[in-house]
């Protein structure tokens, strides 16, 4: 059981037969609440910002990729999956999950989302961890092999289905473990949503230690991997034939696709490192000898709001890493602009037989494919 929830149940239990308690204020049962809702103003305007951010970047992006059929390929199939995940996240599981931290009454949104919530927020953290690792292979082959046919969208569509059902696999043990306690007859006003592994305490310690693998460690070692090799195969490489404008434009798309790659990477690890390192705490060191108990809620509820914040980076992260992307941002932003601009763009493109518009004379096949590789995944 939560040591945090033995205290409070023990209270509670001690008085069931007795009679009703004279102290119904929560405060005194759970140790650091109060500690927690004096930060309250500080916290929930950054929920409320990290909602909003993480919906209105997520929905657009999912909704360029919905939209542009030249934008249905593999890569971009798994960013659409990760930025779905990230959207049912945001839309389900943030705003409840930061209503039960700082309510006093504790969970108030009934039995049958006390058990789906956790269901929902967990399958959707390991849909994200899970699609940008799908992400980061798909690259590399891109990268490593640009003349291979890509890999065609049903097949896609089956990684997704399997990547969903695996997530919903892993977060299973906590939903069977997790429940619906009403104190309020037992005289405190206050519900808990929270898990309980009587008698099984270690099989719990055995499972967070999965969980650190699966949903990091695992995740951060294939990502790194990936992107080194991305960056090895892009350092060692260069157009041959081409000009020399062509020629430093594309080492500026590598500078460009280093920095973006290095930057995803480093936004996935510190967003999830503290959540990560402080779920293992509170499994190793249940006397709170390391983290006291009146410190203990504000610190966790100050780490999930720094991993949550991952959904409002990713997307624009991964929108920066495609021209039409921000071509569809502008069109939005300024559409009488884009109008003008596709005019110029469609002039020009009579005269460019290459991918590239700076190309002063023609490249080789093979250079040519592998440059609008290049443009078009990363």
């Amino acid at each position: 059981m939560d040591p945090l929830l033995t205290e409070g149940l023990g209270s509670g239990n001690s008085t069931l037969g007795g009679g009703p308690l004279n102290r119904t204020d929560p405060l005194d049962v759970f140790a650091g609440l109060e500690l927690l809702l004096r930060f309250k103003p500080l916290f929930v305007p950054l929920y409320c910002l990290l909602v909003a951010v993480a919906c209105v970047g997520n929905a657009f992006l999912l909704a360029c990729i919905l939209a542009d059929k030249k934008l249905h390929n593999a890569t971009n199939f798994f960013i659409g999956n990760l930025a779905a995940s990230d959207l049912l996240m945001c839309l389900s599981c943030v705003p409840l999950t930061a209503s039960y931290a700082f309510d006093p009454r504790g969970w108030l949104f009934g039995h049958f989302l006390c058990h789906l919530v956790p269901l929902v927020q967990a399958s959707t953290v390991y849909v994200s961890v899970l699609s940008l690792t799908a992400i980061a292979v798909d690259r590399y082959v891109v990268v490593a092999y640009p003349i291979r046919r890509r890999i065609p969208l049903r097949y896609c569509g089956l990684v997704a289905l399997g990547v969903w059902l695996l997530s919903l696999a892993l977060a299973t043990p906590p939903t069977l473990h997790t429940s619906y306690l009403d104190l309020r007859p037992a005289g405190h006003n206050l519900v808990v949503c929270e898990e309980f592994w009587m008698g099984a305490e270690t099989l719990r310690l055995l499972y967070s230690c999965l969980m650190l693998l699966m949903s990091y460690m695992i995740p951060l070692l294939s990502v790194t991997v990936s992107y080194c090799a991305i960056t090895a195969h892009l350092r060692h490489r260069c157009v041959p034939g081409a000009a020399q404008p062509n020629q430093a434009k594309w080492n500026k798309k590598k500078r460009k696709t280093f920095t973006l790659l290095v930057t995803s990477v480093l936004a996935f690890a510190l967003c999830w490192l503290p959540l990560q390192v402080l779920n293992l705490i509170r499994d190793l060191d249940t006397d709170f000898r390391i983290i006291g108990k009146r410190y203990v809620n504000i610190v966790q509820v100050s780490c999930h709001l720094v991993a949550m914040s991952s959904a409002c980076y990713n997307p624009f992260i991964y929108a920066s890493l495609h021209h039409k992307f921000r071509l569809h941002l502008r069109h939005l932003l300024h559409p009488a602009q884009h109008r003008q601009s596709s005019l110029l763009s469609l002039r020009a493109s009579r005269h460019n037989t290459t991918c590239l518009s700076l190309v002063s004379e023609p490249l080789p096949r093979d250079s040519r494919d592998l440059d609008c590789n290049m443009d078009n995944p990363l």
